[in-house]
């Protein structure tokens, strides 16, 4: 019958576990790989990754143009009045900014006056591209000055100060990309309008401008997280070949692209990933999706797997707690029993020997001290497992701890028939320890001693000092413990499946507070045991841990 009811808990166990945990988990591993497929079937990954990189492009064009309005409102903003223009102010401003080759300002009645930087006059092609800009211009001016007049006006209206166009300069077979930016220049005080101009340096453009700015783009995007290797390119519209590029790019076919607008017409920006491919990239990302799929499903499968055991562990410890209330019920009846029945052979005045009496007083005191460490190691079991368990570490002679302890169990432990032997040795050193807590540790570990062992009644104690750490052993010729069981006798509840062990009473707290107890003062307990030949149970204090006073509180 309590098979069966064991198996029917084992049951509902495994029924719970499928349909809370491994059901949920199966259908969350097929649906997550159900998404990437269909994610590896609709490019997904390179959808999300083209959008990303049309939103980095917009951001970058928009500095971009920032950053030429900046240069260009420097210039503006020496530029002359209307009708004030001359040589010297205009070189003035070229020389104080060497990105612009040349300046102009052009008014109806004075015309154009057009000035180029002096310094690199000097080039063949450089003046070559002056005096074809100054032709060009005068007669652009001449034809269609009302008409840009206007559309100045115009922009000026909407907040729009330039008007930007692009053109080309020859350099050998070469042609550069340059672009020209007009304005309305201020007007002087008899209130001429005049149209002003500035042509940026193309060797400045394409050595300098936009290798700067395509790399302070990218720091931008790496201090945001989102760089992920990416590079940038500027290209004219209808050439493959690049401007300028960014340190990393390639080669290779850009994976989005830009139109600029504002300062830079006639230009295009272009991305990519540095090495690889946005096609490549997403085959990784899903092969890489799979292969942590996998291991998640592993991790569940292990996670289940650790859970069942847990449960069961659980369920083994409800069993432990029950067998445990049983043992104790059983242990504080006995001594319980005992002191009454004495007691009420006391009250009736049965006896008639003084010794007799002397001698029911004192069992009544042995089973009441019994009694009272039983409720001790409960008590102490408790607020350990509360975590509000309190030792008070006191500067303690170990050796007069040890013995005084021996000395108030000898009595019983000779009236038990046991052969006892108590070794003390002179070097050991005082120890900080909680005089009561370690007390107890030994009494639990003679109270085993004495519970376990049937035809070789000997119980050894022995207290000295090994190298930096101070050791007290309690040795029997019991009945050991199996080597597979040596480590969970110190796991609470748990007992050895002897038969002896079953037939005699006990919490299967003992070895659990000693070790608590010991570990709380830094040190640790072992056992080394032969079935059928006894044990020896060592607990090792080192001496530079128990230094500390005060008192210490263990959750």
């Amino acid at each position: 019958m309590k098979s069966k009811r064991r198996w029917n808990e084992r049951t509902r166990l495994i029924l719970t576990l499928e349909l809370a945990v491994v059901l949920p988990a199966a259908a969350l591993v097929i649906l997550s790989a159900v998404h990437l497929n269909e994610v590896q079937r609709d490019r997904g990954v390179e959808a999300a990754f083209q959008r990303d990189f049309n939103q980095v492009l917009a951001i970058s064009e928009k500095d971009i143009n920032q950053k030429a309005y900046d240069l260009a409102d420097d210039v503006r903003g020496e530029f002359p009045s209307a009708g004030e223009a001359c040589v010297e102010t205009m070189d003035r401003i070229l020389a104080s900014h060497p990105y612009i080759a040349h300046i102009f300002v052009y008014e109806p009645g004075r015309g154009l006056t057009f000035r180029s930087q002096p310094s690199r006059l000097k080039e063949p092609m450089f003046h070559g591209e002056a005096a074809d800009f100054s032709s060009m211009t005068t007669g652009w001016m001449q034809v269609e000055y009302k008409d840009e007049l206007k559309g100045l006006e115009q922009m000026s209206q909407h907040g729009k100060t330039y008007s930007f166009f692009n053109t080309s300069a020859p350099r050998g077979e070469k042609h550069l990309y340059q672009n020209v930016a007009t304005f309305l220049a201020k007007d002087s005080s008899g209130g001429h309008k005049a149209i002003a101009g500035m042509v940026f340096d193309a060797e400045y453009l394409s050595d300098r401008f936009f290798p700067e700015m395509l790399e302070t783009l990218l720091s931008h995007q790496e201090e945001k997280g989102e760089r992920n290797h990416v590079v940038l390119m500027v290209h004219p519209r209808h050439e493959s070949a690049p401007l300028a590029a960014s340190v990393g790019w390639d080669g290779g076919e850009p994976e989005v692209e830009r139109n600029l607008e504002g300062a830079f017409p006639g230009l295009t920006l272009a991305i990519k990933m540095h090495g690889t491919t946005l096609a490549a990239l997403g085959q990784h990302f899903v092969h890489t999706s799979f292969l942590i799929l996998g291991a998640i499903s592993l991790l569940l499968t292990a996670g289940i797997v650790m859970t069942h055991r847990n449960i069961s562990r659980e369920m083994a410890l409800a069993r432990l707690k029950s067998d445990f209330v049983s043992n104790v019920s059983h242990e504080l009846r006995t001594p319980l029993s005992l002191i009454r029945l004495y007691a009420e052979t006391l009250e009736m005045g049965r006896l008639k020997s003084p010794d007799k009496y002397q001698e029911y007083y004192s069992i009544i005191r042995k089973e009441s001290e019994r009694l009272t460490a039983l409720i001790n190691n409960i008590l102490d079991f408790s607020r350990i497992e509360a975590g509000r368990k309190e030792y008070d570490f006191r500067q303690t002679d170990m050796r007069e701890l040890v013995h005084n302890t021996l000395e108030s169990y000898r009595y019983q432990i000779e009236q038990s028939g046991f052969a006892f032997e108590e070794k003390i040795a002179e070097d050991v050193p005082p120890l900080s320890v909680d005089r009561e807590a370690m007390a107890r540790s030994l009494l639990n570990l003679v109270n085993n001693a004495l519970k376990y062992s049937q035809d070789q009644k000997y119980i050894g104690v022995n207290l000295f000092r090994d190298n930096g750490s101070v050791k007290l052993e309690v040795v029997d010729h019991g009945i050991g413990i199996p080597p597979t069981e040596q480590q969970k006798i110190f796991d609470k509840f748990y007992r050895v499946g002897d038969p002896l062990v079953h037939n005699t009473k006990g919490s299967g707290l003992g070895l659990a507070l000693v070790r608590h107890i010991v570990r709380a003062h830094g040190g640790d307990v072992v056992v080394d045991s032969v079935p059928g030949r006894g044990s020896k149970f060592t607990i090792n204090l080192p001496v530079t841990a128990c230094a500390n006073t005060g008192k210490a509180a263990l959750a």
